[in-house]
């Protein structure tokens, strides 16, 4: 452990969407920086049992985020915490804006947005002097695509990271804007078409690869240990944003 990395020691963070992917990698690097990490998600932990015994500062539990009364019940359990990450994305029934219902549109909304908005809501009594709470959103608050519309209003609607930093102070608020990032949210895609969008991204963003979970996880280190970052949205997509790759 390096003396910058010291700086969680004996800090508890918690994930929502810690169980797999972006905040798997954020909850890795949170618990080697010496945080206690409660990570919680609506599924198990994607990484293996020794995998996980090797991170016995990790403690995994199952929470659906859009039961506002189960979430409530989680933080009451829980008790103080330091820092509060939010990854999770809930499955939505995505589709273009005149097939989508009402039904499919407040599943992403209540999934994404509302969901975020419990956590930080139930989070927030409970933290300690020093705390933050980082929300993830994605590039598609500032480049749009087809079939996306309502997740893209979720996410501009989770970046209200300023509006907080003012009313929830002296915790801190930020977001983090990920890009293209290699993690589970891709299993849905065959294969072969899934390399074939990669290399893509690789030949077309200007820093030349995908992302990784560890460049979310350093995101959120630096988020809950630099204490003067307040209402700041975070991009971490290597130009995703400045190029087009339709």
């Amino acid at each position: 452990m390096t003396g910058d990395e010291q700086s969680l020691l004996n800090q508890r963070v918690v994930i929502v969407g810690g169980t797999s992917g972006m905040g798997m990698g954020a909850a890795l690097a949170a618990s080697r920086a010496g945080a206690e990490v409660i990570a919680l998600g609506r599924r198990p932990p994607a990484k293996s049992a020794a995998e996980q015994s090797a991170h016995g500062s990790i403690t995994f539990q199952s929470l659906d985020m859009t039961d506002d009364a189960a979430v409530e019940q989680v933080f009451e359990t829980l008790g103080a915490l330091d820092h509060l990450l939010i990854t999770a994305t809930p499955p939505s029934r995505g589709g273009t804006f005149l097939s989508q219902t009402l039904a499919d549109a407040q599943a992403v909304l209540y999934g994404k947005l509302l969901g975020s908005w419990s956590c930080a809501r139930h989070a927030a009594p409970k933290m300690r002097k020093g705390g933050s709470i980082t929300f993830t959103t994605g590039g598609l608050v500032t480049k749009p695509r087809m079939g996306a519309s309502m997740m893209m209003v979720a996410f501009a609607g989770l970046e209200l990271t300023r509006a907080l930093a003012l009313e929830l102070g002296p915790i801190r608020v930020n977001t983090i804007r990920p890009g293209v990032i290699d993690s589970e949210m891709w299993a849905g895609m065959p294969q072969i078409k899934r390399e074939a969008f990669f290399a893509l991204v690789r030949e077309s963003f200007p820093a030349g690869r995908v992302g990784k979970v560890d460049d979310i996880g350093k995101a959120a280190l630096f988020l809950m240990t630099n204490d003067f970052v307040t209402g700041a949205i975070l991009e971490v997509s290597r130009g995703e944003t400045l190029v087009s790759i339709e």
